[in-house]
């Protein structure tokens, strides 16, 4: 009789549990961006020497003396293809700033071909690293994608943004990151 009591009282309980887990992930809000920790803060960026979607050479060191913003991107990313249209904003507006920082794509185990259907579908002429053997991501310690990084003037890793941007995120940080660098 005591243990037809105690698996009662322990399944109303599990049972509790489990409509409260259910009913936060309900109400939760999807995560919009993240600025993230990394050991990488704050130190020299890895060296990136890779080529271009179009076979066009491409080296970070070559960057020096410009904020660099690369996006870790893949053509069939939900949360990839929700963001796009803010980082063609973002390219939109730092190419009318004198001091603009330049947008590179890092594709993210996926083909040329559908990573330029898709930029030719939806916009954004900036150019598209390759990414084959995951070198650059390993680097970074990329954990999943999208994910976006900046690098200062210097060659400093500056900032992570795990996850989908929000609008305006990138934007602020990018305004506040270079008020820092010119006090």
């Amino acid at each position: 009789m005591r243990s037809k009591y105690l698996v009662k009282i322990v399944s109303s309980v599990v049972a509790l549990v489990l409509v409260l887990l259910l009913w936060v992930l309900i109400v939760s809000e999807p995560d919009d961006g993240q600025v993230a920790w990394s050991p990488l803060l704050g130190q020299p960026a890895p060296a990136i020497v890779t080529a271009t979607i179009d076979d066009q050479p491409f080296d970070l060191q070559r960057r020096k003396g410009s904020w660099v913003v690369l996006n870790f991107f893949n053509s069939t990313c939900v949360p990839c293809i929700n963001e796009h249209p803010l980082l063609v904003d973002f390219a939109n507006r730092e190419a009318t700033n004198d001091n603009g920082a330049e947008l590179y794509t890092v594709v993210n185990d996926d083909s040329d071909g559908s990573v330029r259907d898709f930029f030719s579908k939806n916009g954004g002429d900036w150019k598209k690293l390759r990414d084959e053997n995951g070198a650059i991501a390993v680097a970074l310690g990329v954990a999943r994608v999208p994910e976006t990084w900046v690098i200062d003037p210097n060659g400093l890793v500056r900032l992570r943004v795990t996850g989908e941007l929000s609008a305006g995120l990138l934007e602020a940080q990018l305004d506040k990151l270079r008020d820092e660098f010119t006090s």
